[in-house]
Order: structure tokens, then sequence, then C-alpha cells
């Protein structure tokens, strides 16, 4: 059972329980009909990334999706919370990569897709023996990760959102979802 397709979504919820606030987070995503089994992060091999709205259409409800999920919640009012996922794919298909995921508080949106990003790729780079200087900014690294020819591309979701102002519960998440053929 190795997926095929990989998609990204992200969401943000809002609403007096805890779960509802989720529940509206995973709407927002497209994401709510289905059956999620949180797994780790691990790109598979000859995966094709496709847009959500292609992915979702060959999706039934009730159907058991796995995913890589980043969630974050709050019910003070106006606190800053984020939900990343970062990938890195190597150049070689028939290698795996790396998906991560970073949950936050008080950082905004840039900075968490940033840091989810970099890990993903800093995982994927010590796999494959690529020396790198973690002091360096994630700029620079990127640039040695994409010239060592190994590392074809790097990405993040994210999202972000502050508490919400009467202090009902706010939930952002975003998720990679893994489909099986």
């Amino acid at each position: 059972m190795i997926p095929k397709e990989m998609f990204f979504v992200k969401g943000v919820g809002v609403h007096k329980d805890k779960l509802g606030s989720f529940e509206m987070a995973l709407r927002k995503a497209g994401i709510e009909k289905y059956n999620l089994i949180l797994v780790s992060s691990i790109f598979p091999p000859n995966c094709k990334i496709v847009t959500a709205s292609k992915g979702l259409t060959t999706l039934q409800p009730g159907q058991i999706l796995h995913c890589v999920m980043a969630k974050s919640e709050t019910h003070e009012p106006n606190r800053l919370i984020s939900a990343a996922i970062g990938f890195a794919i190597p150049k070689d298909k028939n290698l795996y990569g790396y998906l991560s995921e970073h949950h936050s508080h008080g950082e905004k949106g840039k900075v968490a897709a940033d840091y989810a990003e970099d890990l993903a790729a800093s995982m994927l780079a010590s796999t494959m023996g690529i020396e790198f200087d973690v002091d360096k900014a994630w700029d620079e690294r990127k640039q040695i990760y994409k010239t060592k020819k190994h590392i074809f591309q790097t990405r993040s979701i994210c999202q972000s959102a502050e508490g919400d102002k009467l202090g009902l519960w706010t939930t952002v998440l975003a998720a990679a979802v893994l489909v099986v053929e």
C-alpha cells in the first residue's frame, strides 16, 4: 500500500467547543467527510503531487485517508497560532523524501512555513549524506541543497490565525493527504 498521489490542504475553524473548531477547520480544508489516519513523515517514492481539487474528486465520503497533519489550537483571544507542513523531494523519484509538521504559538505563518520546509529539507539532506551547517540561514542552506543535485524541490503549506476575539476555540491545520489507488 504505497500512495501514488498526494495533495495539500489547510483550514481554520472557530467554534465554542474545541472539537467543533477542529471540525470547522477540517471543513475549510475539505477533508471533513473522511476517516483520517495520521502517519509519519515519509514522502513515498514515485508519488505525484496533485491539486487538492483533483485529489478530492477521487475520494468517497467515509473513505480512510492517511495524512501528515499539523494542528494548533487556542481559546486565548488574539493568540497567534500556526500549523505548517514542509516537504523535500529528491531529484531521483525512485527515492523517498520527507514531510515535516510544525505546530506553533506566537509565530507568524511565514516563519512557521519556512521552519517546516527547512526541517523536511534538513532531514532529507542528512539522509542523503549532504553536509550542511545548521547555523546557516534557511535561504542559504536551501541553495546548497538545490546545487548538490540531489534535492529537486522543497515547499511548505501553512495556515495561521489569531485566536477569536471573544475567546471561542480557534483551530488551524495543514495536511498532506496521501491517496492510495
